[in-house]
């Protein structure tokens, strides 16, 4: 936002007229403005912390106050909770999987065992050391053990399978939520309000207590340390000056005199203002307005709103 307007402009253009028509020494005429800056609510609710007064000088990217965001919060910790339930539906699959598995490993110990155990029955039974029937009971034991031995087995691989779909399923609902978590998350520092540049702070639009909305103004700030003077030109001064050239600006004191400061053309309009409809001749063409720009420092008595007076140089 530009703080000069159109009063502004035609007040410059009358000075401008007098100037070239008179005996005036000064070569335009302008008002100082600053590039401005409307800080703005990010997210709804109550202002919980908004100290900033008009005048205040802050630093970019400080805090200035915080939007209340306890319903975010509270929005967090659901979605957090949701994950750790999902997790913990994994966990709980874990400790039957590895019962199956440990008593897979016991049976195949147990399997081991009554191998050897009938090796010896069968080296016996030649020495006639041993009965058929033993022989048949320590056979009996070994099937069964091992027909238990692949229904474990199976417990085993549909267990693993369950966990994997289990798995893809918990990651298909827990990726989701855990985006939605990082978005909360970003609306919770968002509910920060963070002054963007250095400056001073011009207006205040809000007071601490009050309910606020997304995009709502609540202060404007403009770096004050260099200020720019929109000035107009004629055609017939437009190609004495040019982008980067040091002129001379001048302020009224205040005791019929003139504080001088040195400015830099920073900006030249490429079109000109209240032109003619018909320009025929080089006096009418002399008589179209060129808005420019220039940067001056601020030594702490420039304003703005404040009227300013240029000469160039090295014409």
């Amino acid at each position: 936002m530009k703080l000069s307007n159109f009063f502004f402009g035609t007040a410059s253009l009358l000075l401008l007229a007098s100037c070239k028509t008179g005996d005036d020494q000064f070569d335009a005429q302008g008002t100082f403005e600053a590039d401005e800056v409307l800080v703005s609510a990010e997210i709804p609710g109550k202002l919980t912390s908004f100290t900033i007064q008009e005048g205040d000088t802050l630093a970019a990217g400080a805090m200035v106050g915080q939007v209340d965001a306890l319903n975010l919060s509270l929005q967090k910790e659901q979605v957090q909770a949701s994950i750790a339930a999902l997790n913990q539906k994994t966990a709980d699959e874990q400790p039957q999987l590895q019962l199956l598995k440990d008593q897979l490993a016991l049976q195949e110990v147990q399997l081991q065992n009554l191998q050897k155990e009938k090796a010896r029955i069968e080296r016996l039974l030649k020495m006639d050391a041993a009965t058929g029937k033993q022989l048949d009971d320590i056979s009996f034991q070994l099937d069964a053990l091992q027909k238990q031995m692949m229904v474990t087995k199976q417990q085993v691989a549909v267990q693993v399978n369950n966990i994997r779909t289990q798995n893809r399923s918990i990651l298909s609902e827990a990726d989701p939520l855990k985006m939605k978590a990082e978005q909360i998350d970003d609306q919770i520092k968002r509910a920060s309000i963070i002054n963007p540049i250095q400056g001073t702070v011009l207006t205040k639009y809000a007071e601490q207590g009050e309910i606020t909305s997304m995009g709502k103004a609540l202060y404007k700030i403009a770096d004050l340390s260099t200020l720019t003077l929109r000035a107009y030109i004629t055609g017939n001064q437009l190609p004495a000056i040019k982008l980067g050239q040091t002129v001379t600006v001048y302020t009224d004191n205040g005791k019929d005199g003139y504080d001088q400061h040195s400015g830099t053309i920073t900006w030249i309009a490429d079109k000109a203002e209240f032109t003619p409809k018909t320009i025929q001749t080089k006096e009418e063409r002399a008589n179209l307005v060129y808005a420019v720009k220039i940067k001056v420092k601020n030594n702490g008595f420039l304003k703005l709103g404040m009227y300013g007076e240029i000469t160039f140089q090295n014409q």
